[in-house]
């Protein structure tokens, strides 16, 4: 079924209305008609809904009924080295559809990408056009938010939100996540640290650890970046049974 995310500056909760591309899209790209039943998100609540055009030619979207909600209990930050080239598109799109909440780019001392701000600005505005996708695609009841690149310098402002946050990190030989679980057992908002391409120095990693961080190991393994967050979200996700 369809899925669309309605204006929430223009809708109400007896009808919905779409931003002018979503409109586009119903109407030009899927076909839709009068009549034709859909899913919207509005104000992160899911429904089942009924298209109907206004007699401006405007479609709109009458919700008929609730529908139960897609979003996990836990709520996870990836906080992630800033790859070269396309990789973070790769990265935003599947932690969307696993169910990430929210994701920053980070820049670490041995990131080869070091965009400029306006560089920076153009593709976030991409990464956040990805979440949008990925977010309707995968049935999401928030378009998870992607920030501009951040400093390391700048992240313990960033995971003051956090209740706990795991480091990843090719260098730790003990504790993996289900020791990470077993000593945080109820969390309702974690961070996971993503190193670059280079990986987390030890420097970087004894600064992540005096600002409240832990390091973890997963496995015996070498993951690339694009994999590591990936593979870390979907597990804590199951441990915490998200998955279930």
């Amino acid at each position: 079924m369809h899925r669309f995310f309605a204006d929430p500056e223009t809708s109400d909760e007896n009808l919905f209305r779409l931003s002018d591309a979503e409109a586009h899209h119903a109407l030009k790209v899927l076909r839709l008609r009068a009549g034709d039943a859909a899913e919207a998100i509005y104000r992160g609540a899911r429904y089942l809904v009924r298209l109907e055009i206004l007699s401006s030619g405007e479609p709109v979207l009458i919700p008929l009924e609730n529908l139960p909600s897609t979003e996990p209990r836990l709520s996870v930050t990836l906080f992630q080295g800033l790859p070269k080239g396309d990789k973070m598109d790769l990265i935003v799109q599947k932690s969307v559809e696993i169910g990430i909440g929210r994701i920053v780019p980070v820049l670490f001392s041995r990131c080869v990408a070091r965009p400029d701000e306006k560089e920076s600005m153009k593709k976030t505005q991409r990464w956040q056009r990805i979440s949008l996708e990925a977010a309707k695609q995968s049935g999401r009841c928030v378009i998870p938010e992607v920030i501009p690149p951040v400093s390391l310098s700048s992240l313990p402002e960033h995971i003051s939100g956090c209740e706990a946050v795991a480091v990843p990190w090719e260098e730790c030989e003990h504790g993996g996540p289900q020791a990470f679980v077993r000593s945080h057992p109820s969390l309702s908002a974690l961070g996971i640290v993503i190193g670059p391409e280079g990986g987390i120095s030890g420097d970087e990693a004894d600064m992540l650890r005096s600002i409240g961080c832990e390091t973890v190991t997963l496995g015996k393994r070498i993951l690339r970046t694009e994999t590591a967050g990936i593979a870390a979200l979907s597990v804590f996700f199951g441990l915490y049974g998200e998955m279930e």
